[in-house]
Order: structure tokens, then C-alpha cells, then sequence
């Protein structure tokens, strides 16, 4: 696995383009978000994506897959976001959040049978310039870290033979984001209270 040391204020254009590169290969990286670090691939490549879910023990049909985004109108174009909606993402975002949303037909076959998406745009400029490069989202899993801390080269040890390339953005906090269901954007409910704080 290769490391690449790029911190969200100081992005580097030739890291980016490489870790793009590799997702459009259909590989798995590493990367920062405003929460933890988390494991990530072209979330438009069915392979890529049913090879992450292996390495996680994911069941797609049975387990909301979440989605990096750019920003609210790509947000829109994997997600059905109606008004009410819409007016929390844009009071919240970017921030450390996941919202499930009822998903669109634009996601891949393996979302079949799966009638939401977790929709995240973090407060980490790197993660949303992976989704901006690649042109679409980055299906994203957070990596399990512990409470006081992440610690870079662990999770490098870790997944040595998982991912092929590692964006280290440094240490950062060990606390999830918030996991709100906007299925009914008239009732918001909170299914895991984490770093965020619902406007």
C-alpha cells in the first residue's frame, strides 16, 4: 500500500489525481473525513464496491451503503431529496453527518433492493475532492478507531493488504458522525448521535 501525507488545508493536485486514478481502476483507498478515517471506492463500479463490502462483512441488502459527495447537487442526483430536506443538508453541510435518503436509480445494481443511501459531505476537503475529481460519489465505510485518538499508522498496518493507497491527513478525533434517517424529512430521527450537533 502506498502513503500519501496530504493535509485538507494544503491539497496536492498529483496525490489527488493518483488516489482518482486508483478508484477508477476499481481499488480501495484510505482517506480522511471531518470524522474518522474511512475506506473508499468508485461508487458507480459494482466490483469495486462488492469487494469492499466483503472486506467489511457488508450485506448491501441488508445494511445502508453511504455515499461521499461534493456537494448537495450530486448529493441530488444519487438521493431523492425533497424541499424540507433539502433545507436541512444546506443548514448542516458540510459537516460531520449521514443522512439517510431515499435512494435514485442512478446508483449501481448493487443498491437494488436497497431503497436508501446514506448521503455524506464532510468537512474535510480532501473527501470532497476525491468526489469532485472522480466526477461522481465515493461509496464510503468509516474504519473503527478508538475513542482517544486515530493514529495514521495503525490503520496503515492494519489494512496493509486491503487498500492500495493511503491518504494520511494526520491524527485527528476518534468520534463518528451523526446518523440522521430523513426518509420522512418532517420527523428527522436520530439513529446514532455522534460528532454532529443537528441544526
Amino acid at each position: 500500500m502506498k502513503t500519501l501525507r496530504m493535509y485538507p488545508s494544503s491539497l496536492n493536485d498529483r496525490y489527488l489525481d493518483e488516489a482518482v486514478e486508483a478508484m477508477g481502476r476499481g481499488e480501495i483507498i484510505i482517506y480522511p473525513t471531518d470524522t474518522l478515517y474511512a475506506l473508499g471506492c468508485d461508487a458507480l463500479n459494482n466490483g469495486a464496491i462488492e469487494k469492499l463490502c466483503r472486506v467489511k462483512g457488508l450485506n448491501p441488502q441488508k445494511q445502508t451503503l453511504s455515499i461521499i459527495c461534493d456537494g448537495l447537487s450530486m448529493a441530488s442526483e444519487y438521493a431523492r431529496i425533497d424541499n424540507e430536506a433539502f433545507r436541512i443538508l444546506r443548514t448542516n453541510l458540510p459537516g460531520p453527518f449521514t443522512f439517510i435518503l431515499p435512494a435514485s436509480t442512478r446508483l449501481p445494481k448493487v443498491f437494488k433492493g436497497r431503497r436508501t443511501v446514506g448521503v455524506r459531505i464532510p468537512d474535510n476537503a480532501i473527501a470532497r475532492a476525491l468526489a469532485e475529481r472522480l466526477g461522481h460519489p465515493v461509496l464510503s465505510t468509516s474504519i473503527p478507531q478508538e475513542e482517544d485518538g486515530i493514529d495514521p499508522a495503525t490503520i496503515a498496518i492494519e489494512y496493509e493488504d486491503t487498500a492500495s493507497l493511503f491518504i494520511d491527513g494526520g491524527e485527528g478525533e476518534g468520534v463518528p458522525s451523526t446518523v440522521i434517517d430523513l426518509t420522512d424529512s418532517s420527523s428527522p430521527d436520530i439513529l446514532r448521535e455522534g460528532k454532529g450537533e443537528l441544526q
